[in-house]
């Protein structure tokens, strides 16, 4: 019988009145995180009986427009790496990064 491991991840989330999220930090000890400060966090959660993605999507509210342009886009290029790990259909991933590339230079992004 093998052992069953745990590891658990948490977000701390700081409202003002409004609900709208002034702090953000997490934690993931077997990572070494402790209460790290974060500006924004996009977390998608398969339901498979629904046959559907869950969302969370929370950025502070001194989040820079230019820095969630660049989050953005390290996230749509880390989604195409993942999405070629998880499925080997290397083809798609590269017409994924082909956007990537397309959304940095509208967006300026890159030198």
């Amino acid at each position: 019988m093998s052992k069953i491991i745990k590891s658990e991840i948490k977000f701390l989330v700081e409202l003002d009145e409004n609900r709208v999220p002034e702090k953000l930090s997490w934690t993931a000890q077997d990572g070494g995180v402790e209460q790290e400060e974060a500006k924004a966090v996009m977390l998608s959660i398969w339901d498979s009986k629904a046959q559907e993605t869950l969302r969370i999507d929370l950025w502070t509210k001194d989040m820079p427009v230019d820095e969630m342009k660049l989050f953005f886009h390290q996230t749509l290029t880390a989604m195409a790496d993942t999405f070629q790990r998880a499925t080997a259909d290397e083809k798609m991933a590269d017409t994924m990064r082909d956007f990537c590339d397309y959304f940095a230079e509208k967006l300026e992004l890159k030198q």
